[in-house]
């Protein structure tokens, strides 16, 4: 039987490194799970393999797309599936690698179709302040609500219209999806660190960003700062740097922490494979 790695750790952890690593060892290719890391524009910020990285090992899934092109992960599940489908045919054994949980499943046991809001639904969740979006999913899905990005109104407004939709919470109609069965095994490789040692390399690592050139890099995406993409930890809080309201040290403090708080966040979600 075939055989898919799945490698997941919290950002930083150093998933990167050890994947390229083990596909060295197992001579195979590598199917990346990070969401962020498809964008072409987007490098530093997102952590990308480095260009030895990539030129050591193939990789598949990085720098493949602009941040102008929507790419969901609907699609991804089945470009994913079929890119594995043909490495397969030359490799007993893929590795993939990443911290995007909801991608990962995606490979994993596919996407749970959900309806398709009425367009006066949408429009009117749309018009919606992001705190009331808030307040509303706490009510009605509070489960969905401790573990969901509270930052990022495009999940927000997908689990509010599924609540409003089906009547039942977000998370419950989640759950409810049949994992698809794959031909192929599938092992879950999770990468672990005390959390001091993961908050301070979280910490080393965004002063690395910034020494590569982070800042004009967020610089080069002002542009399409209110794209969804770009609402991501590292440029997020740099827009505000170059808009003039937010001290740069004060914006460094805040990526940091940030990027804690997901980590410890992505640290939840994988311990359903422990």
């Amino acid at each position: 039987m075939k055989r898919l790695i799945v490698i997941v750790g919290p950002t930083a952890v150093g998933k990167t490194a050890y994947a390229v690593r083990l596909a060295q060892e197992l001579g195979t290719e590598i199917i990346s799970c990070d969401s962020r890391q498809f964008y072409r524009e987007m490098r530093i910020g997102v952590a990308r393999p480095s260009d030895e990285e990539l030129a050591s090992v193939p990789h598949h899934f990085i720098a493949c797309r602009s941040v102008t092109e929507p790419y969901n992960i609907f699609e991804y599940e089945q470009d994913a599936l079929r890119v594995i489908g043909g490495l397969f045919e030359s490799h007993d054994t893929v590795l993939a690698v990443g911290g995007s949980g909801l991608y990962i499943d995606a490979l994993k046991k596919g996407v749970s179709r959900m309806p398709d809001p009425t367009p006066d639904l949408r429009a009117r969740l749309q018009q919606m302040p992001l705190e009331e979006k808030r307040a509303q999913l706490r009510i009605l899905d509070p489960e969905y609500y401790m573990k969901v990005d509270l930052r990022n109104p495009v999940r927000l407004q997908r689990a509010l219209e599924v609540c409003l939709m089906t009547g039942r919470p977000y998370s419950e109609v989640v759950a409810s999806h049949t994992p698809a069965r794959r031909p192929f095994d599938i092992e879950v490789c999770v990468l672990q660190l005390p959390a001091s040692d993961l908050r301070r390399r979280i910490d080393l690592r965004v002063d690395d960003m910034m020494r590569q050139g982070l800042l004009d890099e967020v610089r080069s995406l002002l542009p399409y700062r209110n794209l969804n993409t770009l609402n991501t930890v590292g440029y997020r809080e740099l827009f505000p740097v170059l808009d003039g309201v937010v001290q740069l040290e004060d914006a460094v403090a805040a990526i940091k922490l940030n990027t804690w708080h997901y980590a410890r966040k992505q640290m939840t979600w994988m311990r359903r494979y422990l």
